[in-house]
């Protein structure tokens, strides 16, 4: 019996947050499609990330204190109402809501769930829980993802707005496993198959990676420490004005984000599905216009019909609609609002807000792009040789190579047998992944199949570059969980074994980066990452101590990893260096020791026996921020060990 079922059984009592979470995580495991794919995917993604955090305060003997139970019951409303929306709008019928209305009525309801389960969050009481550091960041990286999502359905939401809206979905004894819920009846569609589906679920929850929590200083000061890892890219990653930064991402708020109220977007100038602005529209079969990502996606779900008239697609050739697209950024350039796109009819917008006029660059970079697919192999890799050297120098660029097309044919040069083609091809493709709106082209354009055939097979230059494409793709946080199910760890952590210095660092910096997520954890260590790194930690000549640590903080708080480091004998080399090591090295060192050692006596014994006792009491002294709290709370649970 299904736990809802088993709820339901129990005369309608209502479930504990964390069975509601594993019910939510049975029915993404079932997979989703239709109109709300990704709505589904990414709100069951993120409620996912609350498995740890609710089995950790099980396994707590703690008294929980009363504030603490009514921020649970808020909670748990918003975790029903998450559940049956996922189920729901899984699983209606995409003719009935081919208007405009009906999905809007869907989309809102999404907005209202992701506000409601953010404000849930936010009222728990976390200091009265005894829960490690590592899973209260998990939970702040699902408040801060929760935040931006709200944020893109449309902002924060009025109570008395929210009241009325959810009435019914937030109706403590719904339940998505009975035969009708709140989505029907709001919609007024029947007969809508319930998932009841019964899946092996690996509950490691996801963490999807994204830092922009101001409470993540751990994981920050991770991300800062390998800042200066990237160093075969052609240009800094993280230092682009226009890459996705730790600082910048961190320092951004909500307000900033936020879409202006005293704007709304023209009907026409909006994608049918998403229900958001359009940056690439496209025109189907039928004369519809949608967003290119969007539609894709509908039809490599197997749709052969169009998604608002419901028509069938007599081909599914998707033509640029440039009238439409000149004419949003004509609207957004009237209205001060910021662009779809960095190129506006010939022009770029520069940093001081004014218009550089680049139609004869333009020009220039469009006949160089068609030289890519030049019968002639010289020609190929002369052209081929001048993108990855404009790529490298400007932002201006990696918006004109991208909007010429050049996206989907270096990536199919990916896979030539040609060495100097592939190996200009892929650092083309890692310069141009550091504009931001082009790591969703690349991803559209299916590169990380040949980014990691290039990892496996390429020249080591071309390696080392396929590497920091990864890491840097890897930023967006969605992108995490592709890399991770493509083979790319595997072939990473043979690169961390065998590649050159620089190939090392590389890939160093970008399995930190995918080992963010949760569910990357385990892919890492079963690919031998742990092995890798333990012996950089002990080769004096590997330069590669602190690169070895930083990522083993990371894992530690896994089972798998755990499990691993501790059959490896670290705790002594751990202690050592928490005597001789630099404060950066002390710091990950006493992180890692308090991952494997709290609640666990045997592993305590081990630390006082080895004497860490001192070390430790230095540390908490005199240490970095970081370093004194994960000291202190390490000393901490040595003492109530020696009490027991």
């Amino acid at each position: 019996m299904a736990d809802g079922d088993a709820a339901a059984a129990n005369g309608g009592a209502i479930p504990t947050p964390l069975r509601l979470v594993r019910d939510i995580v049975r029915i993404s495991a079932a997979g989703f499609s239709g109109f709300f794919k990704k709505d589904c995917s990414d709100l069951a993604r993120r409620v996912s990330l609350l498995a740890h955090f609710l089995e950790e305060i099980g396994e707590s003997n703690e008294k929980v204190e009363e504030n603490a139970e009514l921020g649970f019951s808020d909670l748990t409303v918003a975790l029903q109402a998450a559940r049956s929306l996922v189920s729901a709008a899984n699983n209606v019928d995409n003719s009935l809501i081919s208007s405009d209305g009906a999905m809007k009525k869907i989309s809102f309801q999404f907005q209202c769930v992701t506000w409601t389960l953010e404000k849930g969050l936010a009222n728990l009481p976390y200091g009265a829980f005894d829960i490690s550091e590592e899973v209260y960041e998990q939970v702040e990286l699902v408040k801060a993802q929760l935040r931006r999502a709200t944020e893109r359905y449309g902002g924060p939401l009025n109570s008395n707005v929210l009241c009325r809206a959810l009435s019914h979905p937030l109706d403590k004894n719904i339940d998505p496993f009975q035969s009708s819920n709140w989505l029907t009846r709001s919609l007024h569609i029947e007969n809508i198959g319930i998932i009841t589906h019964e899946v092996d679920v690996n509950m490691e929850g996801p963490i999807e990676g994204n830092l922009e929590s101001h409470n993540l200083d751990d994981v920050v000061y991770e991300k800062d420490s390998l800042r200066t890892l990237l160093t075969s890219s052609e240009v800094n990653i993280l230092n682009d004005s226009s890459s996705r930064t730790v600082k910048s991402s961190t320092c951004k708020s909500v307000e900033e984000n936020k879409k202006p109220d005293s704007h709304v977007f023209p009907e026409d100038f909006l994608c049918p599905i998403s229900l958001e602005l359009m940056r690439d529209p496209v025109i189907v079969a039928t004369g519809q216009t949608y967003e290119r990502s969007y539609i894709q996606r509908w039809i490599d779900c197997g749709n052969s019909t169009c998604p608002k008239t419901q028509q069938k697609l007599q081909h599914h050739t998707l033509t640029p609609n440039y009238v439409l697209r000149s004419l949003i950024s004509q609207w957004c350039l009237k209205h001060n609002i910021e662009q779809p796109t960095g190129l506006v009819n010939g022009k770029i917008r520069k940093s001081d807000g004014s218009l550089r006029d680049v139609t004869g660059d333009f020009a220039a970079v469009e006949a160089l792009v068609r030289k890519l697919s030049s019968r002639s192999i010289e020609e190929r890799r002369a052209a081929v040789v001048e993108i990855r050297s404009l790529s490298k120098r400007s932002t201006d660029n990696r918006i004109l190579l991208a909007e010429a097309g050049a996206i989907p044919i270096l990536v199919s040069m990916l896979t030539s047998e040609d060495s100097e083609i592939q190996e200009n091809a892929v650092t083309s493709v890692l310069n141009l992944s550091i504009f931001d709106n082009n790591k969703g082209l690349i991803m559209l354009a299916n590169a990380i199949p040949s980014i990691v055939l290039v990892l496996r097979s390429g020249s080591m230059e071309a390696k080392e570059n396929a590497a920091a494409t990864l890491f840097s793709l890897s930023l967006a946080d969605e992108n995490k969980i592709i890399i991770g199910a493509s083979g790319a760890i595997q072939a990473l952590v043979d690169l961390l074994q065998n590649g050159s210095s620089r190939g090392k660092k590389d890939a160093a910096t970008a399995l930190f980066n995918l080992c963010i997520y949760q569910g990357n954890k385990g892919r890492a260590v079963r690919a031998g990452i742990i092995s890798a790194l333990l012996k950089m930690l002990t080769d004096s000549s590997s330069l590669m101590v602190d690169e070895s640590l930083t990522i083993l903080s990371v894992l530690a708080n896994h089972h798998e990893a755990k499990l691993a480091i501790l059959k490896a004998c670290t705790i002594p080399i751990l202690i050592d260096l928490l005597r001789t090591g630099l404060p950066r090295n002390k710091e990950n060192a006493a992180a890692i020791l308090l991952s494997l050692c709290k609640r666990d006596s045997e592993n305590l014994s081990c630390l006082s026996r080895l004497g860490a006792v001192i070390p430790l009491s230095e540390l908490a002294k005199n240490g970095t921020e970081r370093a004194k709290r994960k000291a202190a709370s390490l000393l901490e649970h040595l003492r109530k060990s020696q009490q027991l």
